[in-house]
């Protein structure tokens, strides 16, 4: 099962600020190909445009200024989604889906600033909370989320030694489950929905 942080709030969120020579846009009819090709440089595979049509472009989650793009000469090279949690009717969570950054462009925090879009549209959506899965081998994306007020909770039971293993691992300390604060903030029916 797939490691979950939440970011508990929206208040306070950062400016975005693009490193020169790069923009940030949301989805256009032709980006079809150019998700495919982000995720595909991201985590592998052969998406194709019409995977994209199935896996993003045509579910009923889907909204075109909630899919963000990060561009070098006009050209995608991030992506990250704003999703709904869950279903296609959700209001309160939101998602950080499928963020990914072409390896070549590494080095200038393109998924912190598509993350950040998201949290900032999801804020605009009127949503309480966003919701993200993660893989434990996917370091920098978890400092990424991390430094964005992301906190990790456990949904399966394996999932605080596998926390503790990449705390460690990024060298940072270790946090334990934030059920506390995540109850401090959040309502008993948001808490069932990100815990399911």
């Amino acid at each position: 099962m797939q490691l979950r942080m939440v970011r508990t709030n929206l208040l306070d969120l950062p400016e975005i600020k693009m490193p020169s020579d790069y923009r940030l846009r949301t989805y256009r009819e032709s980006d079809d190909w150019h998700w495919a090709n982000v995720i595909n440089a991201s985590f592998g595979g052969s998406r194709t445009a019409v995977d994209t049509r199935e896996q993003i472009i045509d579910r009923p989650e889907f909204e075109p200024t909630g899919l963000f793009f990060s561009t070098y000469q006009d050209q995608p090279v991030g992506t990250a989604c704003a999703w709904k949690w869950n279903n296609a009717d959700e209001s309160e969570v939101g998602q950080l889906h499928m963020v990914g950054v072409i390896p070549e462009h590494s080095g200038y925090r393109l998924g912190r600033w598509v993350s950040l879009a998201v949290l900032h549209y999801h804020h605009q959506q009127g949503f309480k909370c966003v919701v993200l899965g993660t893989d434990d081998f996917r370091l920098p994306a978890i400092k990424t989320y991390l430094n964005l007020g992301f906190i990790p909770i456990y949904v399966d039971d394996d999932q605080p030694e596998r926390w503790q293993v990449i705390f460690e691992k990024l060298k940072l300390p270790f946090l334990f489950d934030s059920v506390d604060k995540v109850r401090s903030v959040l309502n008993e029916n948001i808490i069932t929905k990100i815990y399911r």
